[in-house]
C-alpha cells in the first residue's frame, strides 16, 4: 500500500430521472444524483441502483464510477458564493482526502471490498451545464481545471459512506487526471501515446490505443 489514502464520505446514484429539453440526445439523465445510507455495489461495470441513461457517453468499463473530491466541491462553493450538497457533480463517490485530479492514470485504489482504477477526467456537457442552469459551466469547469476522475471496476464489491480509500498501487509513468484533461491537441495525442507503452496495465494500454485511434 501507497501513502496519500482518503476517505469516501458519500456514495450517491440517481435520485430523479430528469427529461427536457437540456437532457441531451436521449431526452433523459440521471445526473441527479444524492447520497445514499448503507452499502451498495459495484459490479458489471456500473454502480448498483445509479441511472445511466445515455450509455453512448457515459457509463460502461472506462467511466463505471465518478469520483469527484469534497475539497473541490468547497472551491467552487467559494468561487460562486452557493452551497453544494455531494452528488451535485453527478458523481458516485464523493472524497475527502486524496487528490483526485492528482491521481495517476491506472492508479489503483481499495474501497471496501472492492478495487478501482482511476481510467480519466471526466468531459463537462451541456447536461451538466442544463442541471445546474449555468450556460457558461462548461468553460467554468474547463478552466477551473478540476475535472474529478472516472474509474474502472478491476474488482466487484460493496463500498459505503465511511471506507477508507487506499492506494494499492501507482504506475511509473506519473501521467496524472489534471494532465489529460488540461492537454490540448498534439500534447494529448502525446499523452495517449505514453500510457499505450508496454508497460502500462492493460486496461490502460487498451484504452489509450482506442483513443489514439480516434484521432
Amino acid at each position: 500500500m501507497l501513502p496519500g489514502s482518503g476517505e469516501v464520505i458519500s456514495v450517491n446514484v440517481t435520485y430523479l430521472v430528469h427529461e427536457g429539453e437540456w437532457t441531451g440526445s436521449v431526452g433523459r439523465t440521471g445526473i441527479d444524483k444524492r447520497p445514499i445510507s448503507g452499502r451498495i455495489t459495484l459490479t458489471e461495470n456500473a454502480v448498483e441502483e445509479d441511472v445511466v441513461a445515455d450509455r453512448k457517453n457515459h457509463g460502461g468499463y472506462d467511466k463505471a464510477v465518478y469520483a469527484y473530491a469534497r475539497e473541490d466541491a468547497q472551491w467552487w462553493e467559494n468561487e460562486l458564493g452557493i452551497a453544494i450538497s455531494n452528488g451535485r457533480f453527478g458523481e458516485n463517490l464523493t472524497t475527502e482526502g486524496i487528490s483526485v485530479n492528482d491521481a495517476i492514470i491506472g492508479e489503483r485504489w481499495s474501497i471496501g471490498t472492492a478495487i478501482v482504477e482511476v481510467s480519466q477526467p471526466r468531459t463537462p456537457c451541456r447536461v451538466f451545464a442544463g442541471f445546474w442552469d449555468r450556460p457558461n459551466l462548461i468553460k467554468e469547469f474547463t478552466n477551473a481545471g478540476r475535472s474529478g476522475a472516472y474509474l474502472r471496476i478491476i474488482e466487484e464489491g460493496d463500498i459505503g459512506a465511511g471506507d477508507e480509500i487506499v492506494i494499492m498501487g501507482r504506475p511509473s509513468h506519473g501521467i496524472t487526471i489534471s494532465d489529460l484533461f488540461i492537454a490540448r491537441g498534439e500534447e494529448r495525442f502525446q499523452i495517449f501515446e505514453l500510457l499505450a507503452a508496454p508497460e502500462s496495465s492493460n486496461s490502460v494500454r487498451q484504452w489509450a490505443l482506442q483513443m489514439i485511434k480516434k484521432k
